[in-house]
């Protein structure tokens, strides 16, 4: 049925999947979920306790959450001065999730046909899905073939010879998803040479697996801003929790833009409990580094799958195959592991899986194997 009163754009706009496949399929087998990039253990269970008495007796339900976050900005700013002396909790904006924290940015730079954001794909393809929601203009640039790295020449272009609003706002993740690389020297050269008048947004979702960051050119940039998420290494993508850090300019603009009590008082409650316990919490990621780099070293080995180098907590890999019958071969690989029980994500003309447990990556190796 066609709603005469949506807009066109919204209509024909692709949503984000999560999970591809329908229902009945995901419940055929038992999955390992490595397609969104998780971490594959849970809380442990003393911290699960201290959560669930927090709840039972420091939460009242009938009352609204902090709205202005304060507990947790002081406790997220602690954090992240560690890499970047000077942060402080003026420096924050906190977010359901990195999503909430893209639109907001979104919002307060280019909407109402006041510019346009460039990306630079295969990335996270939230950026332009919710430019697009927004009715904003997406400009997008290609990578290299092999390294990933950006096409800066086509992205200068891009911003010196605008097609139509200017460009106010550029995403870059470091590392990329889906395919794990850094950014370059040259990348971050030509991202620090933009002009103020442009917002540049770095996305270090997989900050504790790479410990790659550019946290410091905050204090330096005021057109500088770093997304984080507790929803990888901190094991809390149940409860959704994101932070920007940023000029206090921009953090007190994202402020009058984003819902107000946006952060419900578990979710508070849970983030700073991570935070209070990090070190027990982020012991694990030597452990999925070093399942990583054997993970890739068998693909590279035993199957006809090219992986590509990574610092994320997944491994981005194409089939070595003609480019003709790539897209093809990758469709029937998907769901071929999907029928046995490895749930990968299929993007970017490439298959990106996430590490898990030893035990799911044995059965991955295993099942990419028998495809």
């Amino acid at each position: 049925m066609a709603l005469a009163f949506l807009r066109s754009d919204v209509v024909n706009l692709a949503a984000y999947q999560p999970h591809p496949g329908t229902p009945d399929e995901v419940a055929a087998v038992t999955l390992d979920p490595l397609d969104t990039n998780e971490c594959p253990y849970d809380l442990p269970t003393p911290l699960k306790e201290k959560l669930a008495w927090a709840v039972q007796h420091t939460i009242a339900a009938n009352r609204y959450p902090d709205g202005g976050h304060a507990d947790l900005k002081a406790s997220i700013a602690a954090y992240v001065a560690e890499a970047a002396p000077g942060i402080a909790a003026q420096h924050l904006s906190v977010g359901n999730g990195s999503d909430e924290l893209i639109r907001s940015l979104l919002i307060a730079t280019c909407v109402g046909g006041e510019g346009a954001v460039l990306v630079a794909n295969p990335t996270f393809s939230m950026y332009a899905i919710l430019a697009r929601t927004l009715g904003i203009p997406v400009v997008t640039v290609g990578r290299d073939e092999e390294s990933f790295a950006v096409d800066l020449e086509a992205a200068q272009q891009a911003i010196d010879q605008p097609a139509g609003p200017p460009i106010r706002l550029v995403f870059m993740v470091h590392p990329n998803s889906p395919t794990g690389n850094a950014l370059t020297k040259a990348e971050l050269a030509w991202l620090r040479q933009l002009p103020q008048d442009i917002l540049v947004v770095v996305d270090e979702a997989y900050f504790e697996f790479s410990q790659h960051t550019t946290v410091s050119d905050v204090l330096q940039r005021p057109n500088w801003v770093v997304l984080r998420t507790f929803s990888k290494a901190f094991r809390l993508a149940a409860f959704r929790v994101g932070y920007a850090v940023a000029h206090p300019a921009l953090t007190e603009a994202l402020e009058k833009v984003r819902l107000p009590y946006n952060l419900p008082s578990i979710t508070q409650t849970a983030a700073a409990l991570a935070l209070a316990h990090r070190q027990e919490l982020l012991s694990i990621i030597p452990e999925i580094q070093a399942q990583r780099d054997w993970l890739s070293t068998a693909l590279s080995t035993q199957t006809l799958l090219q992986p590509w180098p990574s610092t994320a907590n997944f491994i981005y890999a194409r089939p070595s195959l003609p480019q003709r019958s790539m897209g093809e071969e990758l469709a029937d690989w998907f769901h071929q592991l999907k029928a046995q029980g490895t749930l990968i994500r299929h993007a970017g003309g490439g298959l990106r899986i996430t590490i898990g447990s030893p035990a799911e990556n044995q059965r991955t190796l295993r099942h990419i194997a028998q495809v």
